[in-house]
């Protein structure tokens, strides 16, 4: 993605300072805050973001049904904030649906939201870490990753709860937003706009790389021996990620 997306100076300064901004402010608001402010950047300094293609799709232009799913969207939203009680379903549920209203550009930006939202609340940090490794080895959107979570932390229901809870905003954004991307995408600033959001994600997923993943699973030469192997063994020996995972629990049984 940083290849893809980090092509200049402008957009590697956003991807370094939207890292910065949200390992030193861990929290959902300052997520979508230094996304907004990066789209804001975009826009206007992002002036050769106007050249890409247009991508056209064959939607119909239903503008008012646009306008009341994104209304339905921003409602349940602000609801979330109100179901604070850490201790029922629908507290469980409004928690996901935060995390999963401010995910943008790939599914790993949802770790550190998830971490804050379920540790040490439901669950502990080996127990999240643990999950999530096993979500690696199975293919799918890490989005399923929060059937685990919400199972570790209340039985079944809380799975299928925090399961539903995670897509239900995907759906309403993608819903609401469909009628008006045609015009959208044929304004130049609105693409400037969007190059810097993606800047941004790829300093949303360099901090998740370093919180929670490497700060929680790293602490001694041997642990970054066996992160090294595993890289090694994804990026250039071609080894499926299952197998990695399982040969990574193995070493993990005999270092321990």
């Amino acid at each position: 993605m940083g290849k893809t997306f980090c092509k200049n100076a402008v957009t590697v300064a956003l991807m370094a300072a939207s890292c910065i901004a949200v390992l030193l402010l861990p929290h959902i608001i300052a997520q979508i805050g230094v996304m907004m402010l990066a789209g804001l950047v975009g826009w206007v300094l992002l002036r050769e973001a106007s050249e890409p293609e247009q991508q056209t799709l064959c939607v119909a232009s239903n503008h008012r049904a646009g306008w009341l799913w994104l209304v339905l969207f921003a409602v349940l939203l602000s609801s979330s904030f109100l179901l604070s009680d850490k201790h029922s379903l629908w507290g469980l549920a409004a928690a996901f649906f935060r995390t999963g209203s401010s995910v943008f550009g790939g599914g790993h930006v949802v770790l550190p939201l998830l971490q804050a939202q379920t540790v040490p609340v439901w669950l502990n940090s080996d127990t999240f870490l643990a999950g999530y490794g096993a979500a690696q080895a199975v293919p799918g959107s890490l989005f399923t990753f929060a059937a685990f979570l919400g199972t570790a932390a209340g039985g079944f229901w809380s799975g299928v709860a925090a399961l539903i809870a995670i897509f239900i905003p995907s759906f309403l954004l993608v819903f609401g937003l469909l009628p008006f991307w045609n015009s959208l995408s044929g304004k130049p600033k609105a693409r400037a706009a969007l190059a810097g959001i993606n800047a941004a994600v790829v300093g949303l997923l360099l901090a998740a790389l370093y919180q929670p993943v490497w700060v929680s699973a790293v602490h001694n030469p041997a642990d970054f021996a066996l992160a090294l192997f595993a890289f090694c063994a994804l990026m250039f020996w071609k080894v499926p990620v299952w197998l990695v995972v399982l040969l990574a629990v193995c070493a993990g049984v005999w270092l321990v």
